[in-house]
């Protein structure tokens, strides 16, 4: 009899998820906001230009209305996932398991870091403004241990139903060479072609077949840990109007982030060298916001996004092919709402306060294609502030957390469907500090 074990099988969609995206905090496999300035404001940045990461990310266009300035900084994620898992008893055939098998298991993962760099210089009597942007927009770890008692965690067939321990990689970084024009007093256009390099590893790798090469009975995922990072590309336009009633208001969209294909160099299970490949996008982003500064000392602003997963390869599709490998996770579309305050305590110290929330891109009946994934954060909360050292000097702090959300439902098999008596559930939640600098020139 071959066996096609169920944890493997299910287990595939959701390791290619966990690998493909980005870190916790996030619209999905978004970050919700770039730095300690964005990031303390929730994210909002469309129309309230801060600070040159912010502005990266959200709306370019907004570089026009900065001083010239370099922005550094570093965030230190620190994601809590959980992954567990019921069998009941017969669940899968007569004295299979024999007895009920249920666990929970932590993640090992400890903190992520998230680099990010931003410059914009503003040429004297020119309508122009340069940038360059080299910001993480995502990263993402998981080491789950291998278990005696959480199903998809336990040893392969016939010791046990799972796959053992499985870890997990991602990181994405942008490149985002930007020009900004002054068209009017009033409002500023831009656009910016987008250099993406991704790194992505995943063991057991489920985006590929799995093969019985040994011949005994039990078909095996090969490692897909030998990669290199891979090249992207897109293109991010902008506008953004400041009125001259305290209000401003701004809009970008960011294309889908095309990439090459991820190729892997492992083996099957004796030895025999393969060449994997699997294709992975990034998702099209469109973002509208608005800001007012008419209280004293005080700018508010709240941003909504739309991130078109569904459409993007890697995201689209969901389920088994016939050749047993993953074939996608399945996403929905995305709506997010990023709002913040920043208060001026003194003409040298700033403070805010930020919230964000997101649809959850997972239905509960894609559960299972989706284990790994820690993306399931909905909200989030941030608050930080700026101290300027000098006239030369800003040094900022963010402090974020991130509510812990879940999602339940049913082991599906690529031949019945789902399993009665089975479920599985992810838990994720996060802190992150995030510390930067802003020099100005």
């Amino acid at each position: 009899m071959k066996w096609f074990p169920l944890g493997r099988i299910g287990l595939g969609v959701c390791v290619a998820l966990a690998c493909q995206t980005a870190a916790f905090g996030q619209i999905g496999s978004t970050l919700s906001g770039i730095g300690p300035i964005n990031r303390s404001m929730g994210g909002a940045a469309t129309a309230a230009p801060l600070d040159s990461l912010g502005a990266f990310q959200w709306n370019p266009a907004t570089i026009a209305a900065l001083p010239n300035s370099s922005d550094f900084a570093l965030e230190m994620l620190v994601p809590q996932s959980k992954l567990g898992s019921t069998v009941n008893a017969g669940a899968l055939g007569p004295g299979t398991p024999p007895t009920t098998l249920s666990g929970m298991t932590n993640s090992t993962t400890e903190v992520f870091p998230l680099p990010s760099f931003g410059v914009v210089y503003h040429p004297t009597d020119s309508q122009m403004t340069w940038g360059l942007g080299i910001i993480s927009v995502g990263g993402f770890s998981a080491n789950f241990p291998g278990s005696t008692t959480n199903p998809i965690l336990m040893p392969n067939p016939p010791a046990g139903l799972g796959v053992g321990p499985i870890f997990s990689q991602y990181q994405l970084v942008q490149v985002v060479p930007t020009l900004a024009y002054q068209a009017t007093e009033q409002i500023s256009v831009s656009i910016s072609p987008i250099i993406d390099m991704a790194s992505l590893s995943a063991d057991p790798g489920f985006f590929a077949p799995p093969n019985d090469a040994n011949g005994n009975g039990v078909f095996t995922f090969p490692a897909l840990t030998h990669g290199t990072f891979q090249w992207g590309a897109g293109v991010q336009v902008g506008v953004f109007w400041v009125t001259g009633a305290n209000w401003q208001f701004g809009a970008s969209f960011k294309s889908p982030q095309w990439f090459q294909s991820f190729q892997y160099n492992t083996q099957n299970e004796i030895g025999v060298p393969e060449s994997v490949k699997i294709g992975l996008n990034a998702p099209m982003i469109a973002s509208f916001g608005t800001a007012y500064t008419g209280f004293d000392r005080t700018l508010i602003a709240v941003d909504a996004r739309y991130v078109g997963y569904r459409n993007t390869v890697g995201y689209s599709n969901v389920g088994f092919g016939a050749n047993g490998a993953v074939q996608g996770i399945g996403w929905g579309d995305v709506f997010a709402l990023s709002t913040g305050v920043q208060y001026l305590l003194t003409d040298a110290l700033a403070v805010r306060v930020g919230y964000s929330f997101n649809t959850n891109p997972v239905p509960n009946d894609r559960t299972f294609y989706n284990i790994l994934s820690p993306l399931i954060i909905q909200n989030g909360v941030s608050l930080g502030g700026s101290y300027n050292v000098t006239a030369s000097l800003k040094i900022s702090l963010a402090y974020s957390h991130f509510f812990e959300n879940s999602i339940s439902g049913p082991m599906i098999s690529p031949l019945f469907g789902a399993l009665p008596g089975t479920s599985v559930t992810a838990k994720a939640s996060a802190d992150a500090v995030t510390l930067g600098a802003t020099f100005f020139f």
